[in-house]
């Protein structure tokens, strides 16, 4: 069974459209550039779906290089018969496959191969038959050399037996199906770790089903095991499993059943159980892990399309209490104006002279806007704002701090300001993504925005690739702006990357910004083919061809100017003009290349061309009788905004310096599988207080209100 074929049965999905989307990725087709306009050759998959097929075809291909590697080895053993061959063939999955390899590995020292070497081989295949009258006589023929007595003899058998039977693909399988219905994970902490006050007390004598175990919970509990907390298991009840294994294999009572019941009973005590669990412990490890990335990338995703405030003068502050907030003032551009540091909190509480600084730095710089960090002293910061009279207009807005601190020392931002130390940075930055989320954000290691659950405990390199596939679809869906963007912003474009990211801003700093989509080929090694996965999504807003600043693909201008032409309106008429363009008759327009999907597309552009699909920041105020953890009252009900999404739940910020957990059992007044299908990063909820622990700095609340969103 050939890969597309394997795919699209395990996807759920046409073959046609696999092999296409195959190709499109052969050829050097991104997933964004193939979702958006390859609709007609893929039948409309979505990147979620393409990034599936890709994912699949490198487990196939992975898959292959293994196969090939086992033939290779047992042929090199003159063991590979053409049964053999096409057993290894027909295996579809690398259990499978590792399952019918393992009697053939190469093995270190076993208690097998010892009994080997006394010449007790044909005495385990002679019990194995089962055919045998007297054991203890068959056995007394092999006591000779080394091998001092009969049970000697029927021990060394019996290794032998035991490493047959575990290497019988159907043992296994009977094992696995026991490990599949019964398997239990259990957890008992290690002497001397019994800390009551521990983070994993609740796992010190843990027992569940290994099914109904969530993965957030496995993680929580493998991270215990990895930081010497507890001991862990993973298994059935080993008496079932051993009973499954002699239905299987002894075929009558007699003098060699005996024999057979302690090599099973050492198979799976000694060799098929611990290999099972690891291999249930791994597949649960992955799943888990699995989950987890998707609610990190899922948060990722969410955070950078948070609605931009756009191109307005900032004045943005990282508070803190003894060394001061950091202040500083950016243009529209995101240019550092000014900046300077106030005390208007204790120790030195200076607030008066703090806010006559602020009035005269919004009058000097024509300040639209007020950024503040939601860190230490945040809620302070605000509440000290919001006693300054501020020009009509002027809002202040928190910021999440989250990855600044990481920023305000990398590389990137020394690069950007060589001349100021990190606390300024850290400012310009939170004042940055109050203006553009997404475009501050993409200079932060996504890790290090740090929403999500346990994501330093799953497969780092999995990690990396899904939230650069992440960053790249957030990217790709906004557009860029393609004379104003940065570098970091640039490289996540379809098509382009580090290298072509640098050499377009080297040519922009040469030449002045690009007038039109097709001076980008004289940007140097920007060939045909990136030009065609980028063009479609960078933007230039003052371009002469208003198309330039639209997702309508070069590839589709001509279809545009078609359509102007039958309307007799110049393209830049027909652009948002609604009677025209829903009044048109988009077959007419199909062409072999072009069908219906990316007509409806170009369409729906027209219509809002260059149109930010984010929308516009919100101006979010909490509670103003509600400043700390022990002003929180249980029933108070409360505004708030989600800061982290999780499959056990929501965390919201009331303005406590300490957040909150929504259950998911509390989500809604049903019953809700994904918190996801309520609630979204950066929301404003309104939440009822269900329970307070200040000792622990556990607050429990609840959106069973009719689930009221601000």
């Amino acid at each position: 069974m050939n890969a597309s074929t394997l795919i699209s049965r395990d996807l759920g999905l046409k073959e046609s459209n696999v092999i296409a989307t195959l190709q499109l990725l052969d050829e050097g087709a991104t997933i964004p550039f193939i979702s958006r306009y390859r609709k007609e050759r893929t039948g409309g998959l979505d990147e979620v779906q393409i990034g599936h097929i890709q994912d699949a075809f490198k487990a196939h291909i992975d898959l292959e290089k293994r196969r090939d590697f086992i033939l290779s080895s047992i042929d090199e053993q003159g063991a590979l018969t053409l049964e053999l061959k096409n057993q290894i063939q027909a295996c579809l999955n690398m259990t499978a496959l590792e399952d019918v390899y393992l009697p053939y590995k190469p093995k270190r020292k076993t208690k097998a191969e010892a009994a080997r070497k006394l010449g007790l081989e044909p005495l385990a295949a002679m019990l194995m038959k089962q055919d045998v009258v007297d054991a203890n006589g068959l056995a007394r023929r092999f006591v000779k050399g080394e091998v001092s007595d009969e049970e000697m003899a029927l021990s060394g058998a019996r290794d032998i037996m035991a490493e047959w039977i575990s290497e019988r693909t159907a043992a296994r399988d009977i094992v696995r199906k026991h490990f599949i219905r019964s398997a239990t994970i259990r957890s008992k902490v290690i002497k001397g770790k019994d800390d009551a006050e521990s983070k994993f007390r609740d796992y010190f004598d843990f027992e569940q089903p290994l099914q109904r175990c969530p993965g957030h919970r496995f993680l929580a509990i493998k991270r215990a095991e990895d930081e010497g907390v507890i001991r862990l298991s993973v298994t059935p009840p080993r008496p079932e499993g051993i009973e499954r294994l002699e239905r299987y294999f002894i075929r009558h009572d007699g003098p060699a059943s005996e024999q057979i019941k302690l090599a099973i009973s050492d198979a799976y005590k000694r060799l098929i159980e611990p290999a099972i669990e690891t291999e249930f412990r791994n597949e649960t490890k992955e799943k888990a892990d699995a989950e987890a990335i998707q609610v990190f990338a899922e948060n990722l995703r969410q955070l950078l399309l948070a609605p931009p405030l756009g191109s307005k003068r900032i004045l943005a502050i990282d508070p803190g209490f003894r060394t001061g907030c950091k202040v500083v003032c950016l243009d529209a551009q995101g240019g550092l104006l000014h900046n300077e540091t106030i005390y208007p909190h204790a120790p030195q509480n200076e607030t008066s002279r703090a806010a006559a600084k602020i009035s005269n730095l919004v009058q000097t710089y024509k300040i639209e806007a007020i950024a503040i960090g939601n860190g230490t002293a945040g809620r302070e910061t605000e509440r000290f704002i919001q006693g300054i009279r501020l020009p009509a207009g002027t809002e202040a807005y928190v910021v999440s701090e989250n990855g600044a601190s990481i920023y305000s020392a990398s590389p990137v931002a020394r690069a950007e300001f060589p001349n100021y130390d990190v606390t300024v940075r850290g400012s310009v930055s939170i004042g940055r993504r109050l203006m553009d989320p997404l475009s501050e954000l993409v200079k932060i290691d996504p890790k290090a925005i740090g929403v999500g659950q346990y994501q330093h405990d799953v497969d780092q390199k999995k990690l990396k690739e899904k939230l650069d596939a992440t960053v790249a679809s957030a990217v790709n869906s906004v557009g860029v702006n393609l004379n104003t963007s940065s570098e970091h912003l640039l490289q996540y474009v379809s098509g382009i990357g580090p290298k072509l990211s640098q050499a377009i801003i080297a040519h922009r700093n040469e030449n002045g910004p690009f007038s039109s989509r097709k001076d980008l080929m004289k940007v140097a090694g920007l060939g045909a083919k990136a030009f065609e996965q980028c063009a479609g999504f960078l933007r230039i807003p003052d371009a002469t061809n208003p198309l330039d600043n639209s997702a309508v693909h070069p590839e589709s201008y001509a279809i545009v100017s078609r359509m102007g032409k039958d309307a007799k309106l110049d393209v830049r008429d027909l652009m948002g003009n609604k009677e025209v363009l829903t009044a048109l008759d988009l077959e007419r327009y199909e062409t072999k290349e072009v069908g219906l999907p990316t007509l409806k597309d170009i369409a729906a552009e027209l219509l809002k061309p260059g149109r930010d699909p984010r929308g516009k920041a919100k101006l979010f105020e909490f509670s103003k009788d509600v400043r700390s953890l022990n002003d929180l009252q249980v029933g108070m009900i409360l505004p708030g905004i989600v800061t982290n999404i999780t499959k056990f739940g929501a965390f919201i910020d009331v303005g406590v310096k300490q957040d909150g957990l929504v259950h998911v059992s509390q989500l809604a007044d049903r019953f809700v599988s994904d918190p996801l299908e309520i609630v979204k990063l950066n929301q404003e909820v309104r939440v009822k207080v269900l329970e307070v622990d200040a000792s622990r700095k556990r607050i429990a609340f609840t959106m069973k209100l009719g689930n009221p969103t601000g």
